[in-house]
């Protein structure tokens, strides 16, 4: 008899599940993809582009683990050539809205950690 027990969700915890979501939330490209879907559906080359710098490959597993957590909702139409649109879900909204203060703090205060980094040399 297989019995899993369950024990309350601990980030800290190495072997707590939440860290698999919390890796691919706050990942670079995470961030980013997060950041651009709160403002609409996109389709793939559409975030391609607005997330500067991520390589095709990069991008599908970003959607792919975001979208394994719950977070992205993919929705492919039945036409030729395949159109395939990606929105957050609510719960990646309600995410994407505490990550979006995060990237508002730091652009609010990236004039200081550039000086503090300058000083450091």
């Amino acid at each position: 008899m297989n019995v899993e027990v369950e024990f309350p969700p601990n980030v800290l915890a190495a072997d707590c599940p939440s860290r698999a979501v919390l890796k691919h939330l706050t990942s670079q490209w995470g961030v980013l993809v997060m950041f651009a879907l709160q403002d609409g559906t996109l389709r793939f080359s559409a975030l391609r582009r607005r997330v500067g710098g991520v390589s095709e490959r990069m991008l599908a597993q970003t959607l792919q683990a975001l979208e394994g957590d719950g977070l992205v909702l993919r929705v492919a139409h039945p036409v030729v050539p395949p159109h395939v649109e990606y929105s957050l879900t609510v719960l990646g909204a309600e995410a994407a809205e505490l990550v979006g203060a995060l990237g508002r703090w730091i652009e609010a205060n990236l004039p200081q950690m550039q000086a503090a980094r300058a000083v450091r040399g």
